[in-house]
């Protein structure tokens, strides 16, 4: 009987820090996506208030590599923050989360520098998203 009791118990333990963890870090949102092109280039992404406000962002890598140089946030009340990423992203792979300065921003719209070797013959995707 004390080791039902002691799995319940670890049971509910997970549960409730898997449920705390939600609940404080905020669901994700896809914010918009672009194919990318091959050689040196930029593209941006417009975000609307209509979305919300953000805690955090993360991009997503897929179908051919990239090498992802910086990240650059306009957010909704005109402050501008660089994150300087070089990394090189395989397909299928994503960044560390990024934490946004101020808690909860409104963002304006996100621009990526980046560059492709085109190994695979083909654009890739990057998406990204933002918890809220």
């Amino acid at each position: 009987m004390s080791k039902a009791v002691a799995l319940l118990a670890i049971a509910g333990f997970a549960f409730s820090f898997t449920t705390l963890k939600t609940a404080a870090w905020g669901p994700w949102e896809m914010l918009g996506m672009r194919k990318v092109n091959y050689s040196l280039d930029r593209d941006e992404i417009i975000i609307t208030r209509a979305e919300g406000v953000f805690t955090a962002l993360q991009i997503k890598v897929k179908k051919a590599p990239i090498n992802m140089k910086k990240l650059v946030v306009t957010f909704g009340n005109g402050d501008v923050e660089e994150f300087e990423l070089r990394n090189n992203f395989a397909a299928g792979s994503e960044s560390r989360v990024i934490d946004l300065p101020g808690n909860k921003r409104v963002i304006k719209k996100v621009v990526f520098w980046y560059d492709t070797k085109n190994i695979a013959n083909r654009k890739g995707i990057v998406e990204l998203w933002g918890r809220h």
